[in-house]
């Protein structure tokens, strides 16, 4: 994985204007930020940059607006926000509001940065997409890359070429389809890769077990049966936490049985976390390894009836004396609500870019640094 230019080659930078492309897509409740994570992140990147001289102004994304302003999707809050932990750093308003944003319009690349005298890159989260705002301006003026975004790809590059093993790769989430390839590259990579989440079951059911109502992608079975034919370093769950006919996801009063089960489910019985079993099993490989790597719950964990897998898992993540990465998104989310956040080695700021960078080394906002006019 190549490396991409950093603050430092951008100096001198005194008197020079900078244009800040940052991730402040920051969930917003009533017109309140609830959790501000994403712009403090940006902070030592704002502050190097003031510090040497400069002066910030940001642009970032927020929501999906349809490449039309949208008033309940303008970045008021987080400028009121980011007025009181940088001041004198200006935002521009939603970058998606003009389709040249997603559409990567030259024309909306020169209006971004007329005026500006280099660029820098802090959006990891948002760097896996070719966007205007990610690749255009380092066509056009010296860029670099922000603290926030060298650190992640220092540690995701070297998780891909060079880990301590054993490398324990944890996956979970809704789809095989959304991952497959994730599992394919890093097979080549991790030692032992565990399956947990809605995904287990397409790969149960390849096995030959039956499902009951869980989800399951019937137009993946074969791939995921010749992965496991290949000897592929996968391992499955051994039991299942499943929800009985009549019962709801997110409802315990709605009524249904919850149980422990093996891998064959009846039917009307949906597998919503992994076992007690499993749970213990998965935990005890992470405690094994000196590299992990997590992306995606094992089971429902908003659900407290379908917590314990997850909670497992990121109880064991924190414990493990190896070097731990947990891949953004929802797994971000379950380590929070389980108060394990700050003894995880790295959170990345991207689900999605996370899981691209490992998949392929490379994203269009990094290679768009790198080739630049520096």
């Amino acid at each position: 994985m190549t490396s991409v230019p950093v603050l430092e080659d951008l100096l001198p930078l005194e008197g020079k204007r900078v244009l800040l492309r940052a991730d402040f897509n920051v969930p917003v409740q009533d017109g309140q930020i609830t959790d501000d994570l994403r712009i403090r992140a940006a902070l030592p990147t704002i502050t190097w940059l003031q510090q040497h001289g400069a002066t910030v102004v940001a642009c970032t994304h927020f929501g999906r607006p349809k490449g039309a302003p949208d008033p309940a999707l303008s970045v008021d809050p987080i400028r009121a926000r980011l007025a009181d932990l940088a001041p004198g750093v200006e935002l521009l308003e939603n970058l998606r509001f003009d389709p040249g944003e997603t559409g990567n319009d030259p024309a909306f690349v020169a209006k971004l940065i007329e005026g500006f005298d280099a660029y820098v890159n802090d959006a990891f989260g948002a760097s896996h997409r070719a966007h205007a705002s990610v690749v255009g301006p380092p066509r056009h003026l010296p860029s670099a890359a922000g603290r926030l975004l060298a650190r992640e790809v220092e540690v995701l590059g070297s998780m891909r070429t060079s880990p301590n093993r054993p490398f324990v790769a944890v996956l979970g989430g809704s789809k095989v389809s959304d991952k497959l390839t994730v599992i394919e590259a890093l097979l080549e990579v991790a030692d032992e890769v565990l399956i947990g989440g809605g995904m287990c079951f397409t790969f149960l059911k390849a096995q030959g077990h039956p499902v009951g109502g869980s989800l399951c992608e019937d137009d993946q079975v074969d791939t995921c049966r010749a992965l496991l034919v290949s000897g592929a370093a996968i391992r499955l769950p051994s039991d299942v936490t499943a929800l009985g006919p009549g019962g709801k996801i997110g409802d315990p009063s709605a009524g249904g049985d919850v149980r422990q089960m093996g891998t064959s489910l009846p039917d009307g019985w949906m597998g919503l976390d992994i076992g007690p079993g499993s749970a213990a099993d998965f935990g005890d490989t992470i405690l094994d390894a000196r590299t992990v790597f997590w992306n995606g719950p094992m089971g429902v964990f908003e659900d407290p009836r379908f917590e314990a897998g997850t909670r497992t898992v990121a109880e064991a993540v924190a414990d493990s004396t190896a070097f731990t990465v947990v891949g953004g998104g929802d797994s971000a989310a379950a380590v929070a609500q389980f108060g394990v956040a700050d003894r995880i080695d790295h959170i990345s700021t991207g689900g999605g870019a996370s899981l691209e960078l490992l998949e392929q080394g490379d994203l269009p906002g990094l290679q768009a640094l790198r080739e630049g006019p520096g």
